[in-house]
């Protein structure tokens, strides 16, 4: 995982930031009012992309709110021929977590994740524990991923035409392996790293498998979101 070169959009409101020889669309959707505030990342589910306006469930945070767009969706990069992985997500939310830490008063930032961005956001919780200062997971599309054992791969082809988002994100990553003992290594992670007894925060309703196991582990905090994003704040 690394960050290279960050550029502003011609809006002023977007970062272009590099992941590897992705182009990563990274928007500030609010300044802080008070800068004395962390900020707030959100991370988008399956398909989706970054919100043109501050989402009403996340009115209440009293610091910077950014969004950051994943490889395939939105105003990032659509590589060539898939090869879509939540451990490439996981790249592009880190190099959005280096971009914005430095900005932060104490260094972290909180981040919130709806469907396969709340699967992202939990394992940065656990890769970069230091720097994350509670990770939220909502209801989405892309939650459920796709099995929880080994199965045996297909190999495809699609047409695309450059739209967003890439229909070899759709597919990959609906169906990506999540096992129970995987995810719960990120759990243990951010407990270990973290300056919080309960760095993680599960507000869904739809618990999958894997989801299921994580609101298991000690240090997982099963709360309404208006009660996390306060925890956090």
């Amino acid at each position: 995982m690394n960050t290279t070169t960050t550029a502003t959009a011609k809006d002023g409101r977007t970062q272009i930031v590099r992941h590897n020889k992705i182009d990563l669309a990274l928007h500030l959707l609010r300044d802080a009012s008070d800068q004395s505030h962390r900020p707030l990342l959100l991370l988008h589910a399956l398909g989706e992309q970054t919100p043109a306006a501050v989402p009403p469930w996340v009115e209440s945070w009293r610091g910077a709110i950014h969004g950051l767009d994943f490889t395939g969706h939105g105003g990032s990069t659509i590589p060539r021929g898939g090869g879509y992985t939540a451990e490439l997500l996981l790249g592009d939310a880190d190099v959005a977590l280096g971009a914005l830490a430095p900005g932060s008063p104490d260094g972290m930032i909180t981040v919130l994740g709806r469907g396969l961005g709340g699967y992202i956001a939990l394992q940065l919780a656990g890769a970069r524990a230091s720097q994350v200062h509670g990770a939220i997971v909502l209801d989405g599309p892309g939650l459920a991923g796709g099995p929880t054992g080994p199965t045996s791969q297909s190999f495809f082809s699609l047409e695309t035409h450059g739209e967003v988002p890439d229909p070899y994100a759709l597919v990959e990553l609906g169906r990506d392996l999540r096992p129970p003992d995987y995810v719960r290594a990120f759990v243990r992670l951010a407990i270990d790293g973290s300056d919080l007894d309960e760095p993680v925060a599960v507000c869904t309703v739809f618990r999958p498998d894997w989801l299921e196991a994580v609101a298991g582990e000690h240090g997982v905090m099963d709360v309404a979101l208006a009660e996390a994003l306060d925890a956090y704040a």
